[in-house]
């Protein structure tokens, strides 16, 4: 069961996105949540979960899908996939260089920010090891 509808997604007021297209975006924003959540609906199920939670996931997966659609991509290489520069006739367009002044690579990250802020005091971002 997917989890979030197109009606849902609607309802948040987000960037519009044809149903067709919202369909192809949430598989691979829903495969970027549960790893960021370590698989927890997966192995729970959503729709009974505590509605805070639940409603905080949707909001998630709403935004992920967003910025799928805003880059118009959903793998990493793809994202950051961007000529160096580019001519039209006689005009010529350079992009800055895809490394910052201490030389490291820059890249856009695959998962948009605003997921870890709806997912923030979720629990849902907890990285620690239980202790039976």
């Amino acid at each position: 069961m997917p989890y979030l509808t197109y009606s849902e997604y609607m309802s948040f007021l987000l960037a519009e996105v044809d149903e067709i297209e919202f369909n192809r975006l949430l598989i691979r924003a829903s495969d970027v949540l549960d790893n960021v959540t370590s698989d927890f609906y997966q192995l729970n199920v959503l729709e009974t979960d505590i509605p805070f939670r639940r409603n905080k996931f949707k909001k998630a997966v709403a935004c992920q899908v967003e910025y799928f659609n805003e880059l118009g991509a959903t793998t990493f290489e793809g994202i950051n996939n961007s000529p160096q520069s580019f001519s039209a006739g006689r005009t010529s367009v350079s992009n800055a260089s895809r490394y910052n002044p201490g030389g490291a690579n820059e890249s856009k990250p695959l998962i948009a920010e605003e997921v870890f802020i709806h997912l923030e005091r979720t629990g849902l971002l907890f990285r620690g090891v239980s202790v039976w």
